[in-house]
């Protein structure tokens, strides 16, 4: 019987049908075994070998249990990378996470005298109303700011102890800043002076034992020196400081450093204080130092800006001229030089015997020549500084015991003569005494005849010629001090010292305003003067407290620039408390701000000293706080 063909088609399809469901079902195996194994294989690979890999179907399946959900995310990432991350089924498990670990409890202590702050984290077993209480019982504590936050965990191993050490500190330390952790204690605090900030420390120290870590940053204010004062010798022993001083840390490394490459001896001391004449303190000291290294030999003072360099007699005269040509350009303008190079006496002993004694108009006095013994050069010398100041006497006379009798008499009596002058030298022989000079007194020639003739005796010549200068005489050339600040206002009347808006420079066109000052001053001499400083009532009170503190200051450097003796003179500022017109028009703005003029009574020269040092101090405090836009002038 034969098949039809349509059986025989039908059977085929059948046929191939079957063999592709075979071929299909083995293709499929396959693949959910390679799809496995890969994602197996590359988890190994990345080190995540506590996940598992199963396939059902097309899909890959991640079981097991991972150590954190991050671990748990990157093994998805990573199986995504070898099969459609659609086909990834998640069926891990994470970890149980450990407990959190406690917080860090810490507490920051501010106190500014009456007023105390509490700002930190604490834990909740801490009797916080304890702690304040106790911190409000404090001497002097009027108010308690409580800014605590806490935590519900247990307290650290010795916080208690901590706290309590904390706030017995507080109790000596009305201007501080204390932070706390457990058994650690930083303290900052500014003290009343370095004996107390001393014994606070020990105190301190002691208190805290080995039990807690205690950090301290005490300070105590600077000294006021006053004249600002350094004086560096060298000699043939090296270098060495009869006195130095310093306005920082830095400018005294940089002094220090200066004197070590002269040949510094030991070790130096240098206090640091208040008072400087110029910011520029360091650079001109230094400077100075390194050019008396160059010269040799000699001595260098500084009196605030005045600065004395008295070379030894053996120097070079061409290098004495050329460092000292150095020094003049490289010193700040503020600071005035007086270089002496005393002259070398011609010839050995023999010839005519002879002391010289000379005083600059500046004040310095050089004596030179010869002295009978060396008794009679230490008497000669503790006179002559006694008449004109230790820092102002260079002695350079030698000995020589083949002189006269009586000679050290001689030259006490010239040096006593020398002192009624102005300046001008003496000179002694063993036949006379002679005296010439200038003078602002109209009976120095008097003066000076009666203290030979009594000194020297009977029968004994000299010779004086001695000249009166008006200028010198600061009762005839000098105006009265009312005369001198009526003089200085009458200036301000029609041009005024102008600022900067919101600042202390000086502007250009106020330049000759203050030259003008500082003649009249130059010729009135020394006064007792307040310099007032004024702003009008735009800003706030205290920014125009210090704007005018400021100002006045400014006014007192430009005037020392201009070589005026400043040295009683006080800078205060008024801010806008004074007002001398309506603050609601420009025009009355315009005459609130300004510098006053106005004499200091005698009486009251303690208290304004007093008043001046706080006025310094105050405009020279760093502002902690964010500074505000100065007021607009």
């Amino acid at each position: 019987m034969r098949l039809s063909s349509v059986t025989i088609l039908v059977g085929t399809f059948l046929g191939a049908a079957l063999i592709s469901l075979v071929v299909a079902t083995f293709a499929a195996a396959a693949i959910e075994r390679s799809s496995a194994d890969g994602v197996k294989m590359e988890l190994d690979m990345e080190g995540i070998s506590w996940a598992d890999v199963t396939s059902d179907g097309l899909q890959v399946e991640l079981t097991g249990t991972a150590p954190t959900e991050a671990e748990r995310f990157r093994a998805i990432t990573v199986a995504g990378q070898i099969v459609d991350a659609t086909r990834v089924i998640d069926k891990m498990k994470v970890a149980d996470s450990e407990g959190l670990a406690a917080p860090r409890f810490s507490i920051e202590l501010l106190r500014n005298e009456g007023q105390l702050s509490l700002i930190g984290l604490i834990p909740a077993e801490t009797d916080r109303e304890a702690l304040i209480e106790k911190l409000d019982a404090l001497p002097n504590v009027d108010k308690v700011t409580d800014l605590l936050e806490v935590a519900s965990y247990p307290a650290p191993d010795g916080w208690q102890l901590t706290l309590d050490f904390a706030a017995a500190a507080l109790k000596d330390l009305p201007r501080s800043k204390i932070s706390l952790a457990a058994k650690e204690v930083t303290i900052t605090a500014m003290t009343a002076s370095l004996e107390r900030q001393r014994e606070l420390e020990t105190r301190l120290n002691r208190r805290a034992g080995g039990s807690i870590d205690l950090t301290l940053a005490l300070s105590a204010p600077r000294p006021v020196i006053t004249p600002f004062t350094l004086r560096y010798i060298i000699d043939d022993t090296g270098g060495r400081f009869d006195a130095c001083s310093a306005d920082t840390e830095a400018a005294r490394d940089r002094i220090i450093t200066a004197a070590e490459g002269t040949g510094l001896n030991g070790e130096a001391r240098c206090t640091l204080g208040l008072g400087v004449p110029s910011p520029e303190w360091d650079a001109a000291t230094s400077s100075a130092i390194l050019a008396l290294g160059r010269i040799g030999k000699g001595t260098v003072t500084f009196s605030d800006a005045d600065i004395s360099l008295i070379a030894a007699e053996s120097t070079d005269r061409a290098t004495f001229d050329r460092v000292i040509g150095e020094l003049e350009n490289a010193l700040p303008d503020v600071f005035a030089l007086h270089a002496v190079l005393p002259e070398p006496e011609a010839g050995a002993p023999r010839g005519p015997a002879e002391f010289s004694a000379t005083l600059s108009p500046e004040g310095q006095v050089q004596l030179r020549g010869r002295i009978r013994t060396d008794l009679s050069r230490k008497t000669a010398d503790s006179y002559a500084k006694s008449r004109f100041g230790s820092e102002n006497v260079y002695f350079a006379a030698r000995l020589d015991d083949t002189l006269p009798e009586g000679w050290s008499l001689r030259v006490l009596a010239g040096l006593q003569a020398l002192s009624e002058l102005a300046h001008g030298a003496v000179v002694v022989t063993e036949d006379s005494v002679k005296i010439n000079g200038t003078t602002g007194n109209k009976d120095a020639s008097a003066d000076i005849a009666r203290i030979l003739s009594e000194q020297l005796g009977e029968g004994q010549e000299f010779r004086i010629d001695v000249a009166y200068n008006e200028k010198l005489d600061p009762d005839a050339a000098r105006p009265p001090p009312e005369k001198c600040i009526a003089d200085m206002n009458a200036i301000q009347s029609t041009r005024k010292i102008n600022f900067e808006p919101g600042s202390a420079t000086v502007t250009g066109d106020s330049r000759s305003v203050l030259d003008d000052l500082a003649e009249v001053l130059r010729f009135c001499g020394p006064l007792r003067i307040e310099i007032g400083g004024h702003t009008d009532s735009q800003g706030r009170e205290e920014m125009n407290l210090d704007l005018s503190q400021q100002r006045a200051d400014t006014v007192i450097a430009e005037l020392r620039t201009r070589r005026v003796v400043t040295g009683g003179f006080v800078a205060t500022g008024y801010g806008e408390t004074q007002p001398i017109g309506d603050n609601g028009t420009e025009e009355g703005r315009e005459e609130n701000r300004r510098i006053e003029f106005s004499l200091i009574s005698a009486p009251t020269e303690e208290a304004t000293g007093e008043s001046g040092l706080e006025n310094g101090d105050a405009a020279g405090q760093d502002n902690e706080e964010e500074p505000e836009p100065a007021e607009k002038e």
